[in-house]
């Protein structure tokens, strides 16, 4: 056999390797798409068209029972957005509760999650009872809660009038109302910033800690120089995380205080479900979804730059 056979042989023996293995690499394709068309399905249908479908009843007067009446106003509902008392209020109480809740969780959740990292006694005692509210529905929160925090016959104003001989009407006031929405709102969900705040610190190599020690720094260079940096995908998970629950807040003030006393817990979700659902200007309220869908993607997009924009 000639050189030349021997050569036209190798290359097609390597032509017909590499068509093989480009077809099992179609084939992994192929396989890997039917796999995923479930949720793909499940995307589309539950995420992909409504995002659509709001965006395009935000832009008409909407008539549910008759959608094809609907009338195109284009941003009118958007324009009227901005000069709407009630909205802007309601963004202010919802900014209000973000600032009440997001900064007091991820500070508590850090230090639980620090304190329980250490060689503690019942450190699985102190994980389960820190993370059992978080089980529960925001439904059974709230009327537990109720009962704590009731003018009357609660067990807090029970002791403050029993030690001090005073009474605050945590959920009637102004003043206390969205703070009693906030203090609900933590103790509900700081077990979830706690479990993640707790894995990430126990994934952070002990030999970072030894040199350090070595070198003589004190706990509180070891925490700022190891431990802040090492957590930093985790905080910058859980504030981002927390920003978006804590703007869409609806059950508490639902259940709890009805948006009132004169709308001081009246949030944009809760103004959004009456909207819809009280006034059924169902566009008006696509409007405000859409707004508060805006907030968010700012919100995340400058949490990701300012918390996690040097993390390589």
């Amino acid at each position: 056999m000639s050189i030349r056979d021997q050569l036209s042989g190798l290359t097609e023996t390597e032509e017909g390797r590499r068509r093989q293995s480009i077809g099992a690499l179609d084939r992994e394709t192929i396989a890997g798409y039917v796999w995923a068309l479930p949720y793909l399905a499940a995307f589309v249908v539950f995420l992909l068209w409504p995002l659509f479908k709001g965006l395009w009843m935000s832009a008409h007067d909407w008539n549910p029972l008759l959608p094809s009446e609907s009338e195109w106003i284009g941003i009118q509902n958007y324009v009227e957005l901005m000069s709407d008392p009630f909205f802007w209020n309601a963004l202010w109480n919802t900014i209000y509760f973000v600032i009440l809740t997001v900064p007091a969780m991820v500070v508590l959740s850090l230090a639980l999650a620090l304190g329980v990292n250490r060689n503690v006694k019942g450190k699985t005692a102190l994980r389960t009872i820190y993370f059992s509210p978080y089980v529960l529905t925001i439904a059974v929160v709230a009327i537990v809660w109720l009962e704590f925090l009731s003018t009357d016959f609660g067990p807090i104003n029970y002791y403050l009038d029993l030690l001090f001989g005073i009474r605050i009407e945590w959920l009637t006031s102004e003043l206390f109302a969205m703070p009693s929405l906030a203090i609900t709102t933590v103790w509900w969900l700081l077990g979830f910033n706690f479990i993640i705040l707790l894995a990430a610190r126990q994934n952070v190599p002990g030999r970072l800690y030894e040199a350090a020690r070595l070198d003589g720094a004190s706990s509180w260079r070891q925490f700022r120089d190891i431990t802040l940096p090492q957590m930093r995908n985790a905080l910058l998970f859980v504030v981002i995380i927390q920003f978006i629950y804590q703007f869409q807040v609806f059950g508490q003030p639902y259940v709890m205080t009805g948006g009132g006393p004169s709308e001081s817990t009246r949030t944009i979700v809760y103004y959004l479900y009456q909207s819809a659902f009280n006034q059924q200007s169902y566009g008006y309220a696509a409007a405000i979804g859409y707004i508060l869908f805006a907030i968010l993607v700012g919100i995340s997009l400058v949490n990701y730059y300012v918390i996690g924009g040097n993390n390589e």
